[in-house]
Formats: C-alpha cells, structure tokens, sequence
C-alpha cells in the first residue's frame, strides 16, 4: 500500500505511514482522512471531521459575499470616441461586472454633437450588444440633462421579443369528411330531411308537359250551353 503523509487532528505531524494505518487512526478517533494535497509526493492527509469542514467553508463564503457591497462604476465617453479607446473602456466595464458592480456608461456631449443623438444611441446599443453575455440592462440609453446615460448590471441580458408584423394567428378549420359517392347507389337523404320527389323526364329535360288527355264516357251525354235569347 502506498505511503502518505499524515497530519492528526490535533495539526500534529505524524510522519511518512502506509495508507492502512492512516485510515484506521482516523477511524479510531471517529474522524475522516482527507487529502488535502495530492500533487505532493507523497500525499499529505489530514485528520479531520470533513462534514464540519464543509460547513465552515460555506459559512465563509457566504459572509464573504454578504460584505461585498455594489457599486456604481462610471465610465465616460463622447460619440466622437476613438473604437480603440471604446474598446478599452468596454474591457474596463467587463472588469466590473465581473466583480459585482453595476457600470453606468455617460455619454458627454459638446456644442452640436447633442444634435446628432442617433448616433450615440447605436453606440451604447452597440456597448449592450458586446457585454450581452455578462451584463443586463438596468436602465435604457435615456438624456439626463446635457448628457445621455445607461446604467448594466451583473447577469446576462434578455432582448425582448418582438412579434412579427402581420403575423396573425389562423384557427384551425373543422375537418369536414368529404362525402363519397358509390356508382349505381341511390343517395340516402339526411336524418330529418325529406326525401326529393322524382321527377318527369319532360321536367327535366327542360321541354313544358303535355296537358293529360280528357276521356269521355258514353253514358255521359254532352248538354249543351243554353243560348242566349
């Protein structure tokens, strides 16, 4: 068995023991053997109670986060700003947002440049499109006075989804079974409707019927019309 380096509870050196002998020390004294050191020939082990261990850990790591207080990091720059210079400064601002501070980017303005605003806001949307994987928007590209600001914090940034225009919703349509006919079959009307009467072939075909023929019988005498005096 391979040999280790073994430091007890009490942070006592122990020395260079076999594995097994390690593992029963720490078993006898009710703790855990952990490596602490692996890449060290040979390992270092340390006895200790490792459930207790963890815990302190993560209490330290959760005051230490609770000391962290957020700032504002501002970062200035004109539309006139050279792409180097911006690309600096957004490097910069990446650097904060990855410590926890929010950034706010202040857009300063000088004579006419407030005249051409449109452009500054394709900067700063700019500026939002290349931090999208770290940063969020907290407060849009807004005018505050004689300059134009916009304020990013920690966390990745959500674009909002625009519907298409046109797009309009269709419901699906009822499919009807479409109605088959059998050669040779007579169709059966539906439930509740009466059944259409046959016709003539002379009313079907268009030509007026023949008035039906009068036959007289022999033992009816023709009277004739009284005349007119």
């Amino acid at each position: 068995m391979s040999p280790v380096r073994v430091i007890d509870q009490n942070q006592q050196q122990i020395g260079i023991i076999p594995i097994g002998e390690a593992l029963a020390m720490a078993r006898e004294a009710g703790l855990d053997l952990v490596e602490v050191s692996p890449t060290e020939r040979p390992p270092v082990c340390r006895v200790m109670d490792y459930g207790r261990q963890k815990y302190l850990q993560k209490k330290k790591l959760k005051v230490s986060q609770a000391a962290h207080v957020i700032a504002v990091k501002e970062i200035r720059l004109r539309p006139k700003t050279d792409p180097h210079d911006r690309g600096i400064k957004v490097a910069r601002a990446q650097r904060f947002l990855e410590e926890g501070d929010k950034v706010q980017f202040t857009m300063l303005f000088r004579g006419r440049e407030r005249v051409h605003r449109d452009s500054a806001v394709a900067i700063l949307q700019e500026i939002i499109r290349d931090l999208a994987d770290r940063a969020r928007v907290e407060r849009e590209p807004a005018m505050d006075g004689r300059r134009m600001t916009m304020l990013l914090a920690p966390g990745k940034h959500r674009p909002a989804t625009t519907p298409t225009p046109g797009a309009t919703s269709t419901p699906a349509a009822a499919s009807t079974p479409a109605a088959t006919s059998t050669p040779g079959a007579t169709p059966t009307p539906a439930t509740g409707t009466p059944a259409p009467q046959s016709t003539s072939a002379a009313a079907t075909s268009g030509t007026p019927a023949a008035a039906p023929a009068v036959q007289l019988s022999s033992a009816t005498p023709l009277t004739p019309a009284p005349s007119e005096p």
